[in-house]
């Protein structure tokens, strides 16, 4: 049996009926009519050659909606990975945003000699360890800041915001200069043995800090260890809890407070956090703590609608398009300002909303926010 063979049986894609309700609930295929799950499925079974260099399986947002609606459980997001491992082993790769430079810093970041000034974000109010049993998994976040310096935000501001958070409720957490990336952008495009040096050196570095309970500021990075990671390397010794989790428990605990937030918002499920992981109602707990008066869209939780970019691989005209339409989207609830957890769906939804190109598209602009900068600054 060949690999696209076992890929298309583990995946469940032989279960395909072509029913077409993936195609129908599909955000990229409203855009692009000629673009359809089932049709990459039926192209597989009659033999992968001819889909290689084949646009789709780039194009592709692996958001998941299509597997949550998939009346036979095809595994569809997989289906997709596998195919691009294939793909990548043969020498394909995908028109990557920003020239690839963030999948590059993913490659050099498999070095063992690299010396990193990860922690060059930390400023002298927060207090961190270097062991403990709270690790908090930063991410790439800190590289972000001089990527998207164009956009005037700082997405370090983000795990700054966590850090303070716990700081508040009498928790130093333990981070590391070694820590790496995740390795989730490179684990999408393809790139499997570059994935797993990046995850041999985290779980290393996070075992040598003595940590029982790993926290996560990003779904992407969270979704990688719980699924990919044990996948590869089994059951983990961490508990693996998002920002969101660890918060309201802080709240329960009576070891936090938020100050009231007099203020309308709207909440953006991120595809990763949401139907990869199943995580809906604790975000939407947290932001309700702080007081703010949360409305939702009409498409939200497991229909909730993808920002338009993964993996740093699909940033495309079709992705602006869906991107304006989300943002229209929540303006038309009455918000204030968007919320999300996800540091990605933040950028993107930013960089849209600060080059809106028409004056038929001001519609959908709208204040975008990380929800953990949000919450951090409702802290009495």
């Amino acid at each position: 049996m060949s690999v696209i063979d076992e890929l298309i049986e583990d995946t469940g894609a032989f279960d395909c009926v072509e029913c077409g309700k993936c195609t129908s609930v599909c955000p990229l295929a409203e855009i692009n009519p000629e673009f359809a799950p089932r049709i990459i499925v039926i192209k597989a079974q009659e033999g992968f050659e001819g889909l290689v260099n084949e646009k789709d399986i780039w194009s592709c947002l692996t958001c998941g909606i299509c597997n949550d609606m998939c009346p036979y459980k095809v595994d569809y997001t997989e289906f997709i990975r596998g195919l691009r491992v294939e793909a990548a082993h043969l020498g394909a790769t995908p028109k990557c945003s920003k020239g690839g430079l963030i999948q590059t810093i993913g490659k050099i970041l498999t070095s063992a000699e690299l010396n990193q000034n990860r922690l060059n974000w930390v400023t002298d109010d927060l207090k961190i360890v270097d062991k403990g049993e709270i690790y908090f998994f930063s991410g790439c976040i800190t590289y972000f800041d001089l990527i998207f310096k164009d956009l005037e935000i700082t997405p370090s501001d983000i795990l700054r915001s966590t850090v303070k958070i716990m700081n508040k409720a009498g928790i130093t957490p333990a981070l590391s200069k070694e820590e790496v990336c995740c390795g989730h952008d490179l684990n999408w495009i393809g790139d499997e043995k570059n994935f797993k040096k990046l995850m041999e050196r985290n779980l290393e570095i996070i075992r040598s800090t003595g940590a029982k309970i790993i926290v996560f500021a990003c779904p992407e990075c969270m979704r990688t260890f719980d699924f990919d990671y044990q996948d590869i390397a089994g059951d983990l010794e961490f508990e693996l809890v998002h920002i969101s989790e660890f918060i309201l428990n802080l709240i329960d605990d009576g070891k936090l407070e938020l100050k009231e937030q007099k203020c309308k918002v709207t909440y953006h499920d991120p595809c990763r956090l949401g139907r990869h992981l199943g995580i809906y109602d604790d975000p939407r707990d947290v932001i309700k703590e702080t007081g703010a008066e949360l409305i939702e869209m009409e498409r939200n939780r497991n229909k909730s609608t993808c920002c338009g970019v993964s993996a740093f691989a699909t940033c495309e005209a079709s992705s602006k398009l869906m991107q304006i339409d989300r943002l229209s989207e929540a303006k038309k609830t009455g918000a204030e300002k968007i919320l999300t957890f996800c540091p990605k769906c933040w950028l993107h939804f930013k960089c849209t909303t600060s080059k809106i190109l028409t004056a038929n598209e001001e519609g959908s602009k709208i204040p975008v926010e990380d929800a953990i900068i949000f919450i951090a600054s409702a802290i009495e």
